[in-house]
């Protein structure tokens, strides 16, 4: 699919704030709104624009707890990886899981309500899922940034 500036703008724009009407957008990119709708209609049905949702603040609802994990399958034949990756799927705590290349297989990024609902998770979930040879975690400190998204270039 390729991207004109308009495109990449009205992207950008609606990265940044999703709930923003076509009005305003259609305004901020220079267009009036039929045509900037239709470019947004053809960004949603070639998957640029893959869904809008609100971001949520864990700790303000209740999930001060961020944890990395990095997990090492036993064996990485593909419905090997495809079973732990559909385990994973079924525990809401797991929020990302991401497939490496290297000596780790999966990382996984954790919320949970305290330390003792996340080590939960940990023994009862996680390590003793099948395949899964080893996981070491990282509890977060800090984040000093977090942007949702991508970047979107424009020329």
């Amino acid at each position: 699919m390729a991207f004109d500036s308009i495109d990449r703008r009205i992207l950008g724009l609606l990265q940044e704030d999703g709930r923003m009407t076509n009005v305003e957008l259609a305004e901020r990119v220079g267009l009036t709104a039929p045509p900037c709708l239709r470019r947004v209609r053809t960004l949603e049905e070639g998957g640029a624009i893959r869904g809008y949702h609100a971001e949520l603040d864990a700790a303000t609802l209740g999930y001060p707890i961020t944890v990395f994990a990095m997990v090492s399958l036993r064996s990485q034949a593909e419905h090997d990886l495809h079973a732990f990756e559909e385990h994973v799927a079924r525990i809401p705590e797991i929020r990302e899981c991401h497939m490496l290349n290297g000596e780790i297989d999966f990382i996984l990024k954790i919320v949970a309500t305290d330390l003792k609902s996340f080590q939960d998770i940990l023994t009862t979930h996680l390590t003793p899922a099948p395949n899964v040879a080893s996981v070491k975690t990282s509890l977060t400190i800090r984040t000093s940034k977090a942007l949702p998204g991508i970047p979107v270039r424009q020329d």
